[in-house]
């Protein structure tokens, strides 16, 4: 009889080895959905018109050719249309600038690189002046006064149909890691700008006529 009992202990797991594995899973269950909320709210969600996202304007938005620039606070950035063939008291290059062309339409972030500044158009003087330094830059972005560093950086722009559709070749094309103006093609109706992916301005010698020191 003795014999017929030890044969029928069971081998499965005690109350408290049960209670000790429910307890682990709550507590591995607990940290994946910790982490999973953390993770979603650290991770960045931008909608459209709002800085970091896309902002998508009708072209009425793009100013003149050579006029002065069109101001977006909401997405942090300036619009300029610029043609260095048509130069103006607004934009014209400088005399060291040679066999530089520009033409098109590009996307300015509307903060000085020298301490992050926002900085105005000031129409007096026609050019970007930084109130926080004194730093000034061109229609164009291009740095011609210093403490900044280097010219202003710029968002890459697309220009869409009446159906809101890219148009084949008129979206910003990189150029020694910085984004070149877009001609302004046929049938757009509006222009789309990432602020989510801005390229920082390059590092370029002043102008001798901005820096006073030609030859």
């Amino acid at each position: 009889m003795a014999s017929a009992a030890i044969a029928t202990n069971t081998t499965g797991i005690s109350r408290r080895e049960f209670l000790h594995y429910i307890w682990g899973a709550s507590i591995a269950l607990y940290v994946a959905q910790f982490s999973g909320l953390l993770i979603w709210f650290l991770l960045p969600r931008f909608r459209e018109g709002e800085f970091g996202g896309e902002f998508i304007l009708p072209l009425e938005a793009v100013p003149g050719v050579n006029a002065q620039p069109s101001n977006f606070p909401d997405g942090r950035f300036w619009l300029v249309n610029l043609d260095s063939d048509e130069p103006n008291e607004l934009f014209t290059l400088a005399s060291d600038e040679t066999g530089v062309s520009f033409k098109g339409v590009a996307a300015i972030y509307k903060v000085c690189t020298h301490l992050g500044c926002i900085y105005p158009w000031t129409a007096a003087n026609n050019r970007f002046e930084c109130p926080c330094h004194g730093s000034k830059y061109r229609l164009d972005g291009r740095r011609i006064e210093s403490p900044a560093p280097r010219s202003l950086d710029r968002f890459p722009l697309t220009f869409l149909d009446a159906d809101k559709n890219p148009i084949p070749g008129a979206q910003s094309e990189l150029e020694n890691d910085f984004y070149q103006p877009v001609i302004l093609p046929d049938g757009a109706a509006f222009i789309k700008v990432n602020t989510g992916a801005r390229k920082l301005g390059p590092t370029e010698t002043l102008l001798c006529e901005f820096a006073g020191a030609c030859p």
